[in-house]
């Protein structure tokens, strides 16, 4: 049976993965994620094509799965924080207007001798609109940790980040980090005899 890989060291979608009962195994791709792409749907899938390339040449036999998450705010695409600071700045931007998260996904097979095929990929773009964020429920959130390791500085499925989601227009779980609807569909056109049943 095909080796399946999660290309990424991210707990959510770790977790997600988990919840609709894929056997898979995690393996971080080591990979420097630069590029010179001002697409943001086009970006993610590069990046996560990038991680999913670099860790399916361990394995044979195997489908690797890259992925990568960006939000883009007026036009400019926000990052991870570096910082506290860089937090309360990414946060007090969005408060009170519409982001999009974009998530891009790509799917690389290799055979029994090593040899990828090019890759599979595609992107999910969810908006999300913030309230009115006050200065201390942002310094509350930041305090708590969860924005630092996340694009744009906070989880929708954050305890207090959930807070700050007035609506979204699209998938819930891309906005975590993995839009499993899309995935599930993406999925079957490699492996057609899949079903959730054999998730299971």
């Amino acid at each position: 049976m095909t080796r399946i890989i999660l290309a990424s060291q991210s707990p959510r979608r770790k977790k997600l993965l988990e919840q609709i009962g894929l056997s898979f195994e995690v393996f971080p791709s080591d990979v420097e994620e630069n590029s010179s792409q001002q697409d943001p749907a086009l970006l993610v899938k590069e990046l996560a094509l990038l991680k999913a390339r670099e860790v399916s040449a361990r394995f044979q036999d195997s489908l690797v799965i890259g992925a990568d998450t960006v939000v883009v705010h007026k036009g400019k695409i926000v990052g991870k924080p570096e910082n506290e600071e860089e937090a309360a700045e990414f946060l007090t931007s969005l408060s009170n207007s519409t982001h999009t998260v974009y998530t891009g996904v790509a799917l690389v097979k290799s055979d029994k001798k090593g040899h990828q095929e090019s890759g599979h990929t595609f992107f999910e773009q969810t908006k999300v609109t913030f309230s009115t964020l006050d200065k201390q429920d942002i310094h509350t959130y930041i305090k708590s940790g969860n924005p630092l390791d996340k694009a744009g500085a906070y989880g929708i499925q954050d305890d207090l980040g959930a807070l700050f989601v007035e609506r979204i227009e699209g998938d819930y779980y891309n906005v975590v980090g993995f839009p499993l609807n899309r995935f599930y569909r993406e999925l079957k056109k490699i492996m057609p005899k899949l079903t959730l049943m054999a998730l299971k």
